[in-house]
């Protein structure tokens, strides 16, 4: 069932030219805070934007639900499901609930199957009571992330909400239901965003006021809190991804590229580095050879689309790419590396480093300062020359290839899904070489 509207999403999927004149102030449902609500609730009209946030990775951020990062909390806090847990090296609350387990940060729990709104992570109440955006620096100059970098409502917040003021003053009759109107079934159905309890399909629905919040939720704003940059202990970055955006001087919110409008909703599947479709389409990829006496000169041109580094994020991600020359026979003649090019071809891989004080690779908690950043900046165009014996080869093969964890992870932490694990193909290019 969809549901109301498409333009009744309590999520960013509010269609456009529904913002305006908050609803007359009537009495609210007090029997659970709004942060305990579950998107569960939200599922009974917005079904299709329920299914996409379900198969988010927002929807899997908590350390129950994500394998990566529930390896990472059990190794720097502990059991997710036990009550109490601090950071083992600060002893402080967990500063990773404030963005993967939001709704429990409120409550300043740690046992994260206390309630399913703690273990359904980034759910739609805890993006969409966010108010307004501070800043990730607070006025000690200390950062404050997650949470903690907004002002946070218990009304819900949209990027519209509805302007039905005038037709309030000018109708002539009452409207018991705010005028919300499924025109595919030609019926009106109960609106609880106007801060009445409903009942729909039989079903419950508590009062979930909204306010419009346009330059919230329809900005980066929303989304910096937990995605413009957290540093370790030592104050070294691990991710930046708002400073890379800022950089690179772009306009665009995040929501253009990350919750793009189709069939009149906001895309709520809010895919980025473990969405093998956004990966496709965040490198233009090509490789091009010419024939040279006895030597191929061959280019491998990348060009970053997007308004930050790729890969960025978890400063674990990394990218490699993979040259090789064939025979008629389909036999590999010449490759740039044999293995993962880390080693043996380093212009082929890409990556965000982190070092000791002796400048030797170190693991996020423990880095004193940044290595190596060999990563595609916001926009740029990298050109890699290979010279390429050209005897017998009758065809170049280029690929991209993408990983959620450096090599070295990927051996240590085996008891993770190879989904997880195994490269992702971004980008494939052949060519075909014709003797002279």
């Amino acid at each position: 069932m969809q549901g109301i509207l498409a333009g009744l999403s309590i999520t960013f999927g509010l269609a456009l030219g529904l913002g305006g004149i908050a609803a007359p102030a009537v009495a609210e449902d007090t029997s659970e805070p709004i942060h305990l609500i579950s998107a569960e609730v939200c599922q009974t009209c917005h079904e299709e934007i329920y299914r996409q946030w379900k198969g988010s990775m927002h929807a899997q951020s908590t350390a129950l639900s994500d394998p990566i990062h529930g390896t990472f909390y059990e190794m720097e806090v502990g059991d997710p499901k036990a009550e109490g847990q601090v950071h083992k090296k600060s002893g402080t609350f967990p500063v990773c609930l404030q963005c993967h387990a939001p709704n429990a940060a409120r409550d300043k729990t740690t046992k994260l199957d206390a309630h399913v709104a703690y273990s359904e992570g980034v759910n739609c109440v805890a993006c969409h009571t966010l108010q307004s955006y501070k800043g990730i620096l607070g006025e000690d100059g200390k950062m404050r992330l997650g949470l903690k970098a907004y002002e946070v409502s218990d009304k819900l917040q949209g990027p519209a909400a509805f302007p039905r003021g005038v037709q309030q003053l000018t109708a002539a009759g009452d409207d018991l239901f705010g005028g919300a109107v499924d025109d595919a079934a030609g019926s009106q159905k109960p609106n609880p965003h106007l801060g009445e309890p409903v009942e729909m399909d039989g079903i419950e629905i508590p009062a979930l006021t909204m306010e419009a919040s346009p330059f919230l939720m329809k900005t980066s704003d929303a989304c910096m809190g937990c995605h413009d940059q957290r540093n370790n202990p030592q104050d070294v970055p691990l991710c930046a991804t708002g400073n890379e955006f800022i950089a690179s001087g772009s306009k665009v919110a995040c929501q253009s590229c990350h919750m793009p409008v189709s069939n009149g909703l906001v895309d709520h599947s809010m895919g980025g580095g473990h969405d093998h479709g956004m990966l496709k389409r965040a490198v233009v990829f090509n490789v091009r050879s010419t024939l040279d006496g006895d030597v191929l000169k061959t280019t491998v041109m990348m060009q970053n689309s997007q308004p930050h580094s790729v890969p960025t994020g978890a400063p674990f991600r990394n990218m490699y790419m993979k040259l090789t020359a064939y025979n008629d026979q389909g036999e590999v003649v010449w490759q740039n590396a044999e293995g993962h090019p880390s080693k043996d071809d380093p212009k082929g891989y890409f990556f965000y480093g982190l070092a000791d004080d002796k400048g030797m690779p170190a693991p996020p908690p423990t880095a004193t300062q940044l290595g190596d950043d060999t990563r595609l900046k916001p926009h740029e165009t990298r050109e890699i020359l290979y010279d390429i014996p050209a005897e017998g080869v009758v065809l170049v093969r280029g690929e991209l290839y993408y990983n959620l964890l450096w090599p070295s992870l990927v051996e240590k932490f085996t008891q993770l899904p190879s989904e997880l694990t195994a490269p992702v193909l971004m980008a494939a290019v052949e060519q075909n070489i014709v003797a002279p």
